[in-house]
C-alpha cells in the first residue's frame, strides 16, 4: 500500500507528486512544510490544503 498528498482544492503542484510508502512519511513531509505556521501568521485564504489518500 502506497500513500500520496492531494489538494483539496484538486490541483496539481510539486507536493501532489510524491508517493510515499506509509502515512507517516506523507504526514512528515506536510509538518516540515506547514509545522512551523501558527493561527495568527497564516492567511487563510492564500492557504493551500492538502490530505493524505491512499493510492489505489
Amino acid at each position: 500500500m502506497s500513500y500520496k498528498i492531494i489538494r483539496l482544492d484538486g490541483k496539481e503542484d510539486k507536493i501532489t507528486s510524491y508517493y510515499f510508502e506509509n502515512y507517516s512519511e506523507a504526514y512528515d513531509l506536510l509538518e516540515k512544510i506547514y509545522g512551523n505556521l501558527c493561527c495568527s501568521d497564516s492567511d487563510y485564504e492564500d492557504t493551500t490544503y492538502y490530505d493524505i489518500v491512499e493510492n489505489n
